[in-house]
């Protein structure tokens, strides 16, 4: 345990070695990206819409969203690794190359989170939000999220060697997906057509939908929680099979 806190405590050092100012903009941005969607929700939500919540719920559920972005939907270096040369760094650590993954990905998160989602965090009453979950069951389900993100992040990793040259296809392709189907930038239960009731057993909906649905108290926490780990069951069997099966016909910089 003590290589991967370290290996997470370098990723962590490695996003500030320039110093914090240059992490200015990236905050700045997700501020103001924050803020006035919090306030379009308000003038929408007053408006009489009909978005099968609260408008305190529609507030928290955006917030929330905001300020754990990174961990309802995970993206680790594996995305850009043939392309980055970061492959032939970690297979020449005596650590399993998904584990690093895994501990260098929350390492980078805890910068943003100690700039950003803290601060805004401690001000969000000044905003009307309320962040407090409506349910304990939000920190299983949380984990269960991240677990989850972990798995589909490595699926997308093994499509990227199989495609080769079309990570960036594969890129915008997982971004459309991600922001569709997981919930974090529409809330799924405001898709039209009766489509939410069927979209919710689709394994996305898993990842940043779910917790934030136990946060604000929209959804069935059992039923969340139980949907969660069934797609963990599924999916972390099949990526660990696909990611062994492809890094036989893996090609990075450098051979």
């Amino acid at each position: 345990m003590k290589k991967y806190l370290k290996t997470a405590h370098l990723s962590a050092s490695e996003k500030t070695n320039g110093g914090i100012i240059y992490l200015f903009p990236d905050i700045l941005i997700k501020i103001f990206t924050l803020i006035p969607l919090v306030y379009l929700w308000r003038v929408v939500m007053s408006s009489g819409a009909d978005a099968g919540m609260s408008l305190g719920q529609m507030l928290t559920y955006t917030y929330v969203s905001a300020l754990l972005a990174d961990m309802l939907v995970v993206k680790t270096a594996a995305s850009g690794w043939l392309s980055e040369g970061v492959l032939q760094r970690l297979y020449g650590r005596p650590l399993p190359v998904l584990s690093q993954l895994a501990a260098q990905t929350v390492g980078g998160w805890l910068p943003m989170l100690a700039l950003f989602s803290l601060p805004m965090a401690l001000i969000s009453p000044l905003f009307g939000v309320r962040l407090i979950p409506a349910s304990p069951l939000f920190f299983v389900s949380l984990l269960l999220c991240v677990a989850l993100g972990f798995a589909v992040d490595f699926l997308f990793a093994c499509l990227s060697i199989k495609l080769r040259s079309m990570n960036w296809l594969i890129g915008r392709m997982r971004m459309a997906i991600a922001a569709i189907f997981s919930g974090t930038v529409i809330p799924i239960r405001l898709l039209p057509f009766g489509m939410a009731e069927v979209m919710k057993y689709q394994p996305f909906a898993s990842l940043g939908g779910a917790p934030l649905s136990v946060f604000t108290g929209v959804g069935d926490a059992g039923e969340t929680i139980l949907l969660q780990i069934v797609w963990n069951l599924v999916l972390w069997p099949f990526a660990l099979y696909v990611w062994k099966k492809s890094q036989e016909g893996m090609v990075s910089y450098g051979g």
